[in-house]
């Protein structure tokens, strides 16, 4: 049945207006509760901004029926002397830009679209593309510049800052000497912010656990953070993403063969115990890309996705090396890579590398024997290989008692000398039983002094690589694959292995937190606010009152006083409110 409406119906069902429409658009998003594809098609909107909408709206930022008037379209009809003014400002060699924010300050604003105008019609060309230190007004270089040469206040002041609990990290980075480090890998930097800086600000923003690099915006907020790095204000994310487009991975290599070079006095990154190893796929979410496919765990498929390796200290249980620049190829060989690596670090091949049967093959095991690098890992189970070891008579299992936690700690275990294709020596098979499985477990290695339990042991502690990559994952959000671009996933994940070691630096001194998770001592200790009291001496942060403080006020942090190399040693130090 066909419904008549009055006559002036067609007001409230075709709405001319921009604000009736968005009036009549968000009444049946939200009180018809019609969908917001519905009203997307009948109003002529998209779905994004009929959600935007109504957040406006209900946050009380939305004006309805406030029209914007009117204005003219393009660039304004330019004066003699604005004209005259645009002309000069290009003689000296300003840029669209540039001329446009030098006007506004003079009481003369104007848009940057206007003075192009102004140039095009008198026949001036673009200036050619300068880098991006030469860029932008003058008055926000000098200030950039100003802050770079650490323009220290002459006078005490007070700055608030919004994440003072990162300052807590800034001891761990002057004991390992970051900005020499990022020196000495070669990093790029402008003739207006430093590598460090530019890497600074990265790594803060990792330690913050900030999703992506343009996720950035939330720190760029803080004069706290930009003053510690010697910075008047944070460079954006447009800086920070466009500077990881000029990273390599020769770079990065270099600051993590420094950086194991100077965790190892700190008694970190030694490889006494050896090493974990592991590859771990990070998803990408879309659709565009030139990604090989390779099997991500948590999605249970393969899909296209980043191959990253990691290797992992036994003994302090951090990270030690990442790669992100890996192709099927040349993913066997990673473990060459690592073993080159730590050579060229340390100056000797690593302890037991320890890893899972499918991360190489027989042919690079037995590159690895020819060198005397010691190996540990599965054998897959073969018909024929069971069926000899279902054979063997009883006596042939010996009983063994390891010393760990939980269940299966009294194994049998058989040992063989065994032939395997491409592999020129014979290795060492160690067979459990006993251990949970309905069929044995075969280990196979060329360590044949170590005991057989013992090497069991070791192997069921590889578990703790994937244990740390899962605090990687929630503690840095290794997973949120910052481009489809493997070169800036490698940056990622070297400041992931950067934050890490930060992160135990920082914990080893607390008592009970030396092995927490990422995210436990984010939670606890370094997701706090503060203000920073700066005088001729140094920085004192007077952090915000938190229920963990006293184990930092027990572990001294109440009379840490540190020099911080980039402020010409001036110190840094804590004060706690009393409770």
């Amino acid at each position: 049945m066909e419904v008549l409406l009055r006559t002036g119906a067609e007001f409230f069902l075709d709405p001319a207006g921009a604000g009736q429409r968005r009036y009549e658009a968000l009444r049946a998003y939200l009180v018809e509760e019609a969908s917001a594809a519905e009203v997307a098609d009948r109003f002529g909107y998209s779905t994004a901004s009929v959600h935007q909408m109504a957040t406006l709206l209900r946050t009380g930022k939305l004006a309805l029926f406030t029209e914007a008037k009117p204005g003219p379209k393009g660039p304004r009809k330019a004066t003699g002397q604005l004209r005259s003014q645009v002309l000069e400002l290009r003689a000296a060699d300003r840029s669209v830009t540039e001329i446009a924010d030098a006007l506004t300050a003079q009481g003369m604003p104007v848009s940057a679209q206007t003075v192009w105008q102004i140039l095009e019609d008198a026949g001036l060309p673009r200036l050619a593309r300068r880098d991006e230190g030469r860029r932008g007004s003058p008055a926000r270089l000098d200030a950039v510049k100003a802050a770079k040469l650490g323009g220290w206040p002459d006078s005490p002041r007070q700055i608030p800052c919004d994440h003072a609990g990162l300052l807590l990290l800034l001891p761990a980075m002057a004991q390992l000497g970051l900005p020499d480090l990022v020196a000495q890998a070669g990093y790029p930097s402008t003739s207006a912010i430093s590598a460090w800086q530019s890497m600074g600000t990265l790594l803060l923003a990792k330690c913050a656990r900030r999703h992506r690099a343009h996720h950035i915006d939330a720190l760029t907020d803080d004069p706290g953070l930009a003053f510690c790095l010697g910075l008047s204000a944070l460079p954006k994310a447009t800086h920070v993403g466009s500077y990881s487009y000029r990273v390599r991975r020769e770079t990065n290599q270099a600051l993590l063969t420094t950086l194991v070079q100077a965790l190892r006095p700190l008694g970190l990154a030694s490889g006494t115990d050896g090493f974990n190893l592991d590859f771990h796929a990070i998803r990408h979410h879309g659709d565009d890309t030139v990604l090989e496919k390779h099997y991500v765990p948590r999605r249970s498929q393969r899909t296209r996705a980043v191959l990253t390796f990691f290797a992992q200290d036994h003994a302090s249980a951090e990270m030690v090396y990442a790669n992100a620049e890996i192709t099927k190829t040349e993913q066997a060989r990673e473990i060459i890579a690592f073993a080159d690596y730590w050579h060229h670090a340390t100056g000797e091949d690593p302890g037991l590398l320890v890893f899972d049967s499918q991360l190489t093959t027989y042919k690079v095991l037995d590159e690895l024997t020819e060198r005397g690098i010691r190996w540990l890992t599965l054998r897959q189970r073969g018909k024929t290989e069971l069926a000899r070891l279902a054979a063997l008579p009883a006596t042939a299992w010996k009983p063994a008692r390891i010393d760990r936690p939980g269940r299966y700690r009294r194994p049998h275990l058989h040992e063989d000398m065994i032939k395997l294709k491409g592999v020129n020596a014979k290795v060492r098979q160690i067979t459990l039983r006993n251990i949970g499985r309905d069929e044995p477990t075969l280990l196979i290695t060329n360590d044949h002094t170590n005991p057989g339990k013992d090497l069991f042991a070791r192997y069921a502690e590889r578990m703790i690589i994937e244990n740390e990559l899962d605090a990687y994952i929630g503690g840095f959000h290794l997973d949120a694959l910052s481009s489809g671009v493997p070169l800036n996933v490698d940056l990622d994940t070297t400041l992931t292995v950067i934050a890490g070691n930060l992160y135990r630096l920082f914990a080893r001194d607390l008592p009970r937190y030396d092995t927490a998770t990422p995210d436990t001592l984010w939670r606890h200790f370094l997701d706090d606010t503060g203000t920073l009291h700066i005088d001729q001496h140094g920085v004192t942060c007077a952090l915000k009152l938190r229920s963990h403080h006293p184990i930092l006020i027990d572990a001294g942090y109440a009379d840490l006083k540190v020099p911080i190399p980039w402020w010409n040693n001036r110190t840094l130090r804590f004060t706690f409110p009393p409770r």
